[in-house]
């Protein structure tokens, strides 16, 4: 196995990063993108040379952090000139700190979704501070009934009359200038519509996904002819690994974003429009073997967030064969496996395996080792290894 022979000399646990499968995934986002540039959502790798290495390649074009400090920290390495704050901040250290720092910015671009976020921006740095760039964000649910709501709950704004009302309140308001909007299909992008062995499940998702995605066309197109109305846009951004296919046919946007994609955690094993190649593993040791067919491995206890639900944990990779016990799951510091390849594990073998979702895994590992073919060409830390927590 050439990740065994690879890594020989590390003791698990480590991380790695399968560079061939990352650059190929990359490569893939592009196609799927079909000519629009992708965003990298920094969520999904949290590791800055690994957001070096994609946005210094053809196809890929600025950040979409998770948090404002975030964004501080990476103008401060360069790492982009154009950072998108993709969730809204209450934090009024770090609005004054990006008050107070001309380069960061004219890089970074908030997200906001009512005039409170403006009231709140006011109210950390006083009402006569510099120009602050916002991106207005538009709910990408869909409704097709009263009080249905499919979809990720975040933003206020979902008919094109509540986006043009905000832009006009966000034009006339001092000390912010509207440049974006955003709006995410996380019904879409973020569901896999061939969920294994749940074929019911996979006919209603696909049923869903196609009414949802005819109906943003329409109101998303509304919503931003309402905002550039108001505002000088430079852009309108949408999608994420799921539905790139979908939103880059959708001609009122400029940007895709993906992160996801290029990692490959196994949330992402579920869709028929693309197969990504699992780019991120950890291994774990085998310390105990209890019985027949079972081998007990070292630490594991890393369940993705979102749903208390099996898939939100790590699974068993290599060898192939093994899978957790429903009654013990991945442990603090012990995760049993189970399966006829059990009985080929020895004390000190590794189980290699794949965590649920992409960025995640980073805030476990200090740093990843770089694989390429049967050889490690280096170990890169992490957004933990290098000392910073954003949340």
């Amino acid at each position: 196995m050439l990740l065994d022979t690879a890594t020989k000399d590390l003791d698990p646990p480590f991380a790695v990063v399968d560079l061939d499968a990352f650059e190929h995934n990359a490569a893939d986002l592009v196609r799927r993108a079909a000519g629009r540039p992708i965003r990298v959502a920094s969520k999904s790798v949290r590791v800055r040379h690994l957001l070096d290495q994609v946005l210094a390649m053809p196809g890929y074009a600025g950040v979409m952090c998770y948090s404002l400090p975030e964004a501080l920290w990476l103008s401060g390495h360069d790492t982009s000139d154009d950072l998108l704050v993709a969730y809204p901040t209450v934090d009024h250290a770090a609005l004054r700190r990006l008050a107070a720092d001309d380069v960061a910015r004219a890089r970074t671009t908030l997200v906001v979704d009512s005039t409170a976020h403006l009231d709140l921006i006011d109210a950390a740095l006083g009402l006569h501070h510099p120009e602050i760039r916002v991106c207005l964000e538009l709910d990408a649910s869909w409704r097709p009934l009263p009080g249905l709501h499919v979809g990720p709950r975040r933003s206020p704004v979902h008919s094109a009359r509540d986006a043009g009302r905000l832009a006009q309140r966000i034009a006339d308001r001092a000390g912010f200038t509207l440049v974006g909007v955003m709006a995410y299909e996380g019904q879409i992008a973020g569901l896999g519509d061939a969920p294994p062995g749940r074929p019911l499940r996979a006919t209603a998702l696909r049923w869903m996904q196609r009414r949802s995605a005819a109906e943003l066309l329409d109101r998303r197109a509304a919503a931003v002819a309402a905002v550039r109305a108001q505002a000088h846009l430079e852009f309108v951004n949408g999608g994420g690994t799921g539905s790139l296919e979908t939103t880059a046919a959708d001609g009122s946007v400029t940007e895709l974003a993906a992160g996801s994609g290029l990692l490959a955690p196994t949330l992402f094993d579920a869709y028929r429009a693309f197969t990504p190649r699992p780019a991120a593993l950890f291994a774990l040791p085998v310390v105990r073997r209890p019985g027949h067919k079972t081998a007990t491995l070292f630490a594991g206890g890393y369940p993705a967030s979102g749903t208390a639900t099996p898939d939100r944990l790590p699974r068993p990779h290599l060898p192939e064969g093994l899978k957790l016990l429903g009654l013990e799951g991945a442990g603090e510091v012990q995760t049993p496996v189970v399966g006829r390849a059990a009985d080929s594990l020895r004390l000190g073998d590794r189980v290699w395996m794949r965590h649920a979702k992409a960025g995640e895994l980073a805030e476990r590992f200090s740093r990843f080792h770089l694989v390429r073919g049967d050889a490690v060409q280096g170990a890169v830390p992490t957004y933990r290894g290098e000392g910073v927590d954003f949340g």
